[in-house]
């Protein structure tokens, strides 16, 4: 089926190349250890400082698991996103179980795990501001569930959805 038949794999394709430009932009920072816990003169310090003063203390100060996530989002996800770009484009029904991994692991880990600290953990690292924290990272969650609930059936591209 055309791509110009499946608009839902159009969105997606616009949706993770967005997601491809944010993982470069915010995950990377924490992962390699840049701080931005004060602004400076750099445009992405002075980004992910604005998001995260008041809404995300645990991406501001990530601790070593978190810094993990991160990395997962910077060097396993990134370079994801443009395989799947360009497989939802050209409509290759193999990237149906690699969508289906990477959904699973970033609902678990973000959907359970960084939202549950956010929202339920020690004061120190839960969110000051749940509307900012969740208008930027529930995408991230909803999104792939609904990659997931895409690629649920054999031969995700024979079908509009």
């Amino acid at each position: 089926m055309a791509l110009s038949q499946r608009k839902i794999d159009v969105f997606f394709a616009v949706l993770f190349s967005v997601f491809t430009v944010t993982s470069l932009i915010s995950d990377l920072l924490p992962t390699v250890g840049v701080d931005f816990s004060r602004p400076s003169g750099n445009f992405f310090v002075n980004s992910n400082y604005w998001y995260a003063h008041d809404a995300d203390p645990l991406f501001m100060h990530p601790p070593d698991w978190m810094r993990i996530v991160t990395g997962l989002s910077a060097f396993v996800y990134m370079p994801f996103y443009v395989v799947l770009v360009v497989a939802l484009v050209t409509g290759k029904n193999w990237i149906q179980l690699p969508s289906v991994i990477y959904a699973t692991m970033i609902v678990t880990l973000t959907g359970i795990v960084v939202f549950g600290v956010e929202f339920f953990g020690d004061p120190a690292t839960r969110t000051g501001n749940p509307v900012k924290f969740l208008a930027f990272n529930l995408p991230y969650v909803l999104v792939p569930l609904l990659l997931l609930v895409r690629m649920r059936k054999p031969l995700p591209f024979t079908r509009r959805f």
